[in-house]
């Protein structure tokens, strides 16, 4: 029984986006499927419990399994990525980063990060945000958009001209590795603190699918646990070994910024992590990567540029204005017409408006825990690239469509993972 059929306009609400979800191909690579077993915690009963402080150090009484459900998502935390501490409270990535910063700077404090147009994030330093009000950020880029190696050498000088407090690697729409080695050698050359925000790729780095930033000394990460980690919309701070650092973090998390955790998506991150630490998330993370270097190479052998020449992890940034004379905006909203969500994203030294760039974004994690394999994506990239090219032949899309809802009754969203 359905008790929210009794909010009519809600419920019909859900089904449409439940009927859109199985219908159509996720490719948005910041989105994914969240298990049966993780959508349930995430609807549970600690919903209703306040449980503002940390396990065994509460403020509110009634805590014995919110402190077992809090305890148990650290130490999987801790044991998937290798490290001594873990936060578990920050309700999503943007407030985790804000937390980090408010731990370890002074207003007026210096961040070097990876410029947003060329693959960094908003709250890398973005004038609009609240911590570029708050501290100085400078910024490093690719050498080559073409290539995207990092200009590592002008990093190195930007830190020495502009001794930064913390260097920040991490990105949201950079499809190479990093160089996480050389991020920590120049952070100790100007005494920096090393920050790693791997939103976007932190379940391959727990699947072991990507190297991991602490294995090169890096001092934190910062992470979503949606995306590629499959659990639920919500954020986490990892640091390495320094308990100084870790203190002054929790604190910075409550009461700095937040108030009460929720302990709902807590409960729901312990379970992310328990399916993370199996054989066949392992499996996933590989097939992922797999995916993307399929449609890497579809993309290739049809002419279409991408930002650093291709991909190492989940995501590829295409250049369809250059490429295919089609906007980043009517990219999306036609390939949304045949079933393909994806969304519209500057590319680097991008001649047009945010709001209507000369990119799209896609990736490959939500169609992976869907089955699909490498022949499949290929396919996908193929019918994308066709769309593109037959935009205004609205007889091509309705027979793109067909096969496109095809596809996705065949590789029906599993409930369970595990």
């Amino acid at each position: 029984m359905s008790f929210l059929k009794e909010d009519k306009e809600i419920y019909e609400a859900l089904l449409g986006e439940e009927r859109r979800q199985k219908e159509g191909l996720e490719l948005i690579p910041s989105e994914n499927y969240v298990s049966a077993a993780v959508l349930e915690a995430n609807g549970s009963v600690f919903t209703n419990k306040y449980s503002e402080g940390y396990p065994g150090k509460r403020y509110y009484g009634g805590q014995d399994f919110t402190d077992i459900v809090e305890t148990v998502a650290i130490e999987r935390a801790k044991k998937l990525f290798g490290c001594k501490y873990a936060n578990v409270q920050p309700h999503s990535g943007a407030p985790a980063n804000l937390a980090v910063y408010a731990a370890l700077l002074e207003p007026g404090d210096t961040v070097l990060g990876m410029d947003l147009s060329h693959g960094g994030h908003l709250t890398h330093g973005h004038p609009m945000t609240l911590p570029a009000k708050i501290y100085k950020f400078v910024t490093y880029k690719m050498k080559d958009p073409d290539t995207g190696e990092i200009d590592y050498e002008g990093l190195r000088q930007m830190a020495i001209e502009h001794k930064p407090k913390i260097i920040l690697a991490g990105f949201s729409a950079y499809p190479r590795s990093l160089d996480y080695t050389k991020f920590v050698e120049i952070a100790k050359e100007v005494g920096a603190i090393t920050v790693a925000d791997m939103a976007h790729i932190a379940g391959l780095i727990a699947g072991k699918a990507l190297p991991n930033p602490f294995d090169a000394g890096f001092d934190i990460i910062t992470t979503t646990t949606h995306k590629t980690l499959r659990g639920p919309r919500g954020g986490m701070i990892l640091t390495r070994e320094s308990e100084e650092i870790a203190k002054k973090i929790d604190k910075s998390i409550f009461p700095g910024i937040q108030g009460g955790p929720h302990m709902h998506t807590i409960a729901a991150k312990a379970v992310a992590f328990g399916e993370a630490m199996t054989p066949a998330y392992k499996e996933y993370c590989q097939q992922v990567l797999k995916n993307a270097k399929a449609m890497e190479e579809v993309l290739r052998r049809e002419g279409v540029r991408m930002i650093g020449g291709g991909t190492d992890n989940h995501l590829i940034l295409a250049d369809v204005y250059g490429s295919l004379g089609v906007t980043g905006k009517e990219a999306q909203t036609v390939l949304d017409e045949v079933g393909i969500t994806l969304n519209m994203n500057s590319i680097a030294e991008d001649t047009r408006k945010p709001l209507d760039p000369s990119g799209i974004r896609f990736g490959t994690p939500a169609i992976t825990t869907r089955g699909f394999l490498e022949a499949d994506c290929a396919r996908v990239a193929e019918l994308m690239i066709e769309t593109l090219r037959n935009k205004d032949d609205e007889a091509k899309k309705a027979e793109i469509k067909k096969e496109i809802v095809s596809m996705a009754e065949s590789h029906p969203i599993p409930e369970k993972f595990v």
